[in-house]
């Protein structure tokens, strides 16, 4: 009766090649995981880079000496055209009260929402993962945007702008024709998602 079994040696030849395959293969995994992780890393560098770039451009155009004493007129903007919209907020356990902001930081807030509001201006905007990529392509990292619950059933994001000490953030809602844009201050150390927003009224008509 025939054995089927292979002789000693061929059958620890065989075994040494599977183990060195099998070994080859574990290493090329471990290499194509540490490219992956290594891309996605230079990718969210590289995003903030460029927001750190866009953040100084602006910040450079409201400081004082640029702006020629725009600053309180950048300001009455910012609350002439928020004080008539309905400001979304979360219904979340909300546990710090957001900061005032300087004038420079009220300043580049404006020029934030503007080129925001121009991008989205006359798109529905009906949701969260539309808004996220929107503003990723306008050069806000992921890592900055934040969601928030949704606002009589549309998207709602948080960007957070801050940069060093400053306390820049903004909500921003999504519309039929856009987006609203409302500027906030972070206190530091805080998340941007955890700071509570007052509903601000429509003004009266009479």
């Amino acid at each position: 009766m025939r054995s089927n079994l292979l002789p000693k040696s061929l059958l620890a030849a065989a075994l040494c090649g599977v183990v060195v395959l099998a070994g080859f293969g574990a290493q090329n995994a471990t290499a194509d995981q540490s490219s992956t992780v290594s891309v996605a890393t230079a990718s969210d560098d590289n995003a903030e880079m460029r927001f750190l770039e866009l953040a100084n451009l602006i910040s450079q155009s409201c400081a004082p000496d640029v702006s020629s004493g725009t600053d309180d007129v950048a300001s009455a903007s910012t609350a002439d055209t928020t004080a008539g919209e309905p400001t979304p907020y979360s219904t979340m356990p909300i546990l710090v009260e957001e900061v005032p902001l300087t004038a420079e930081e009220e300043c580049a807030a404006e020029r934030h929402a503007l080129r925001i509001s121009r991008a989205f201006s006359g798109t529905d905007t009906a949701t969260y993962e539309g808004m996220q990529e929107k503003l990723t392509g306008l050069g806000y990292p992921a890592a900055r945007i934040y969601r928030m619950p949704d606002f009589s059933g549309e998207p709602v994001a948080r960007l957070d702008l801050r940069v060093g000490a400053d306390h820049l953030a903004l909500d921003v809602t999504g519309t039929y024709l856009g987006v609203m844009v409302e500027a906030f201050g972070a206190p530091e150390g805080v998340s941007v998602t955890e700071v509570r927003l007052e509903p601000q009224l429509d003004a009266p008509t009479s």
